[in-house]
């Protein structure tokens, strides 16, 4: 008998190949970040400073590893020879993290979507978003309030605080599906794992999950760093 953790593998990646082909267009930087984590932040500099800042020239291109083998792929038509401007440095970020994260692969993926819609046709998966075909594939989770709070750190936060209360009691009142999503928001998925949250892993290992206080501004709304499955609060 097959194990449950082999039809989570088969799901992830049945998941991970349909939104490639289905939502391609749709990849944001901010993806990059639980990919490689090290290339995200290259990024997020890009992003926020001038390009001349690099103190390199940039061009439309990216070196890519198979097999031991490193070749230079184009993210547009002779794109080595063109130059990353400011003005255009935003679809450099698109296209570069489209290759990332589905060009290397998309052979394979190719290969397994082929199959995959000889027997679920395309049209009827095309009615579904990435975060709807997710919880699809791998069913609605059974998020445990007790054990997630068992195993969260506070950071400028007591398990007393006023917020926090709040915000447990809020969580409490969610039913299962808006437990999903609120999972998806702070971990990138809306799987739990196997032997619960205790077992949450991070960039680094096994990472408990943490609510920040972040005191720049009290008109922001909670954002979440899935990679460290952080969430900060205001």
């Amino acid at each position: 008998m097959l194990s449950k953790s082999y039809f989570d593998l088969i799901a992830i990646f049945l998941f991970m190949a349909i939104i490639c082909d289905e939502f391609c267009y749709f990849l944001r930087y901010t993806d990059m970040e639980s990919e490689d984590y090290s290339f995200y932040q290259g990024l997020v500099f890009l992003l926020d400073h001038d390009v001349k800042e690099l103190g390199y020239e940039l061009t439309f291109s990216i070196e890519i590893q198979e097999f031991g083998v490193t070749e230079v792929r184009d993210l547009k038509p002779n794109g080595r020879n063109v130059v990353v401007t400011e003005d255009v440095k935003h679809e450099y970020v698109h296209l570069v993290c489209q290759e990332k994260m589905t060009g290397a692969i998309k052979k394979q993926l190719n290969a397994f979507l082929e199959g995959f819609y000889e027997i679920i046709p395309k049209r009827l998966i095309s009615i579904f978003n990435e975060q709807e075909l997710e919880l699809l594939i791998s069913g609605l989770p059974n998020v445990d309030i007790d054990d997630l709070k068992s195993n969260t750190e506070y950071h400028k936060y007591q398990s007393s605080s006023l917020q926090i209360q709040w915000f447990w009691r809020a969580l409490r009142s969610f039913d299962q599906a808006d437990r999903a999503k609120f999972l998806q928001f702070v971990t990138g998925t809306s799987k739990v794992p196997l032997q619960g949250f205790a077992a949450l892993e991070g960039m680094n290992g096994s990472q408990k999950f943490q609510i920040h206080r972040d005191d720049r501004s009290t008109d922001r709304l909670p954002s979440a760093h899935t990679w460290y499955e952080i969430m900060n609060a205001y």
